[in-house]
């Protein structure tokens, strides 16, 4: 046996007789758990943070409430203005040209000219003096109520006119003779062959003008766009 031992030789390790499974080469082992911790240690991070360019979203309600006291801002100068010139015309009428002769600003196709009138705009409807006055208050209520919701530029000076034009008319049927509630709006500007208004006719005209435009175009009051 010693001979034969010998002769095929006695292999100097295990696995090189094929006796033991290989064992993994330790050295380099501390290393490669180093880098691969670190990869995973990278991973995790990648995937649980959050994404590049990516930040907290704000509200809609906190973005869009600026939005909308701008318009009701708006709204409330332009009746503000619309309410100031009818105003102050109308005060500069009864002084100086109130039974006094009318005054030709274009000839005899426009002229200023004051007249009182009991009626709802341009003259029409003098027997519902009281019925006028109540609607003209009832587009202020409506008008406030609206602008809660507003966030139309353009419905916001739509809306604007309306209640500048609604206030001065409605400021007349109040103080103005003969009575509260049945007080003649003061009327001045006479084209030809056309009823007899003022600032404040003009103001609620433009308006409901404009509202109707942007009926059209399917604009709402929120800012919204609908296509029927």
């Amino acid at each position: 046996m010693a001979e034969a031992e010998r002769i095929i030789g006695t292999p100097d390790t295990p696995g090189a007789a094929g006796a033991g499974p290989e064992q993994p080469d330790r050295s380099a082992a501390p290393d490669e758990r180093a880098d691969a911790g670190s990869g995973s240690a990278l991973g995790e991070t990648s995937d649980s943070g959050p994404e590049e360019g990516s930040g907290p979203e704000e509200p809609v309600g906190e973005a869009a409430a600026p939005r909308g006291r701008r318009r009701i801002a708006v709204l409330f100068t332009v009746a503000a203005l619309a309410y100031a010139l009818d105003l102050i015309s109308k005060l500069i009428v009864v002084a100086k040209l109130e039974h006094h002769e009318p005054i030709e600003i274009i000839g005899d196709w426009l002229r200023f000219e004051a007249i009182r009138n009991a009626g709802a705009a341009f003259g029409f409807g003098e027997a519902f003096t009281i019925i006028f006055t109540v609607i003209a208050a009832a587009v202020i209520v409506v008008i406030a109520r609206l602008a809660r919701k507003l966030y139309s530029l353009p419905w916001a000076i739509a809306l604007g006119l309306l209640l500048g034009g609604a206030l001065g008319n409605l400021t007349d049927r109040i103080f103005r003779a003969p009575g509260v509630l049945e007080g003649a709006v003061v009327d001045f500007i006479a084209p030809k062959h056309f009823a007899v208004f003022n600032l404040a006719d003009s103001a609620i005209v433009c308006g409901g003008v404009l509202i109707v435009l942007l009926s059209f175009r399917g604009l709402d009051p929120d800012g919204t766009v609908h296509k029927d």
